[in-house]
């Protein structure tokens, strides 16, 4: 029987099987009928019904900010892609969870729980900096320091790893999600124009910006509602107007990097210096972040290969390294069943 790794994304769940590599990536929504409580449908299909529901039906995210905030939901959610991937095998499966750094014993036990209840032979917990770091193919048994920023859709995850243990580490609420309400409000402020979540990630991965060029300026359509009208408008953005907007939440991850940087011991930083800095996760991806890490950290950043689904490859890969793993693994709670 395959092991499998979960990450279990605020925005998106990411299913690894040790045989056959990614098998899953599904929107991390699930659609309810509000009277009978009874699940329509999970992950892309619930997705599609973000803000477009009668009021019978909701569509809700049942993770924020990387933990879980409604436990039954993410039963079922857990339950429904298990199945979907595991079939109808008879064998329960081993089942490595990724979690943020900072998460704590009551949500780590919720993620346990939730996955065992939802078919899982073992649950173990891992932190979202080192399965990263795994993902990316960085061999972290060595004794040389390495350097991973993982910017999700909930939480932002840094930490300093070397010697398969982590020195020093910090995670933030602010991810990819915060991105988007930053567009949200300042075109509800500055525009008076209404945008739903699905569109101001458009504009986000279109035209938004944290490190450009005035030869880079792109401008791209977008839709929402005037509030002055109430009626549907189409508007022009800008790469160079939503510059300052998303560089506002980037500042404050900029700022977490500055204090690791910090405290990390004088030789692991020359080892920083020269591995440079991996950036992970899809919020990651916004245009002109490595360029602007690189020079505020003045360490070389890159992305990874494959940013997305880096995270859930290393979860998956993480049982191979049960026994060496100091820090990564949160209390391997061994649930047997």
């Amino acid at each position: 029987m395959a092991d499998i790794g979960i990450d279990l994304g605020t925005a998106t769940v990411i299913v690894y099987d040790s045989e056959r590599g990614i098998v899953l990536k599904e929107p991390s929504v699930v659609a309810i009928n509000t009277s009978t409580n009874q699940v329509l449908s999970v992950g892309e299909e619930a997705f599609q019904m973000i803000g477009r529901t009668p009021d019978r039906i909701r569509a809700i995210r049942p993770l924020s900010d990387g933990v879980i905030s409604d436990f039954d939901m993410t039963e079922q959610m857990l339950k429904y892609f298990l199945k979907k991937v595991c079939g109808g095998s008879l064998v329960k499966p081993r089942v490595a969870i990724c979690v943020p750094s900072g998460i704590t014993g009551v949500e780590s036990r919720a993620c346990v729980n939730a996955a065992v209840s939802a078919g899982a032979r073992k649950v173990y917990l891992i932190e979202e900096p080192v399965a990263a770091a795994l993902g990316a193919g960085v061999d972290i048994s060595k004794p040389e320091g390495h350097i991973i920023l993982d910017i999700g859709g909930g939480t932002s995850d840094i930490a300093v790893l070397s010697l398969s243990g982590i020195v020093c580490k910090t995670s933030l609420k602010i991810a990819g999600n915060k991105f988007d309400e930053a567009i949200i409000k300042y075109l509800r402020m500055q525009k008076n124009i209404l945008i739903g979540e699905k569109m101001a990630e458009k504009i986000k991965i279109g035209v938004g910006s944290v490190c450009f060029e005035p030869e880079e300026e792109m401008t791209m359509e977008a839709k929402g509602r005037n509030l002055v009208t109430g009626l549907p408008q189409k508007f022009e953005v800008s790469r160079s107007e939503l510059y300052p907007v998303l560089l506002e939440p980037v500042t404050a991850i900029l700022t977490a990097l500055r204090q690791i940087l910090e405290v990390t011991p004088p030789e692991l930083s020359s080892d920083l210096f020269e591995n440079g800095l991996i950036l992970t996760g899809g919020g990651a991806m916004l245009h002109g972040l490595d360029r602007l890490v690189t020079r505020h950290a003045k360490i070389h950043a890159r992305l990874a290969e494959d940013p997305v689904s880096c995270v859930a490859i290393g979860t998956g890969k993480s049982f191979q390294y049960l026994d060496s793993l100091f820090d990564g693994f949160v209390s391997p709670s061994t649930h047997v069943h």
